[in-house]
């Protein structure tokens, strides 16, 4: 039994302009009814205010990053900062192979 479903979406570029219109127009290209996106550092005030007035839509700087927010939507978006962000994040984890965990 599947409990949870979250579809992720990696996107270049999102509208920028701070017109809930604009954004609402471009969401429905992108087919985001529901859907967390994750931004870099800063996201752009004049987005997160205008994303705000779209139901089911959550903006998050990268550091806001969490599993409550993430399974809340179905569909997780990423932009390209937030994914070069975390690349940066995790590029020092490394996970060691069993036969290398007991030397």
């Amino acid at each position: 039994e599947q409990l949870f479903s979250v579809k992720v979406k990696a996107v270049n570029t999102l509208v920028r302009k701070g017109k809930t219109k604009n954004l609402k127009s471009q969401f429905a290209k992108l087919e985001l009814a529901n859907a967390l996106i994750i931004d870099g550092a800063a996201p752009e005030e004049a987005f997160v205010k205008a994303a705000r007035n779209i139901p089911n839509i959550d903006v998050l700087p990268i550091q806001g990053i969490n599993v409550v927010d993430i399974l809340r939507r179905r569909k997780l978006v990423l932009t390209k900062a937030a994914i070069e962000a975390l690349e940066e994040r995790f590029a020092d984890a490394k996970v060691k192979a069993p036969a290398e965990a007991g030397e």
